[in-house]
């Protein structure tokens, strides 16, 4: 467990399944950090954004990395999981199509949670 000052990691990914690598990463560091204590926030955007959606992390596959459906309920249970508006809404995804738990807001909560006084950002 993390000691000292409590903060936020902001995690925001635009890479799915056409990157893999940075979608893995964002997702490996994100669970890491919550199942280590830290407060995070996952953004899911541009191509990441179908990982909102029932089954779709069991899709992806990626060598030498953690399964995304693990690292997907440890950010569900340890932290927060955000689906852009406007990603959500190029793609037809609802309210009631998302995962429960994972909810949809877009750029001024984005922002909000970046300025906040203890956070840090990683974008991926």
């Amino acid at each position: 467990m993390l000691t000292g000052m409590a903060r936020l990691l902001v995690v925001k990914t635009t890479a799915g399944a056409d990157a893999p690598e940075r979608c893995s990463q964002a997702f490996t560091v994100a669970s890491t950090a919550a199942a280590s204590g830290v407060e995070v926030s996952l953004w899911l955007t541009g191509e990441s954004a179908w990982f909102a959606l029932p089954g779709r992390a069991a899709e992806f596959t990626l060598e030498h990395a953690a399964p995304l459906p693990d690292l997907l309920e440890v950010l569900l249970e340890a932290g927060r999981i955000t689906l852009c508006t406007q990603c959500a809404a190029r793609r037809g995804i609802g309210p009631d199509d998302v995962i429960p738990g994972i909810r949809i807001a877009g750029a001024a909560v984005f922002v909000e949670e970046i300025m906040s006084e203890n956070a840090q950002a990683l974008v991926y």
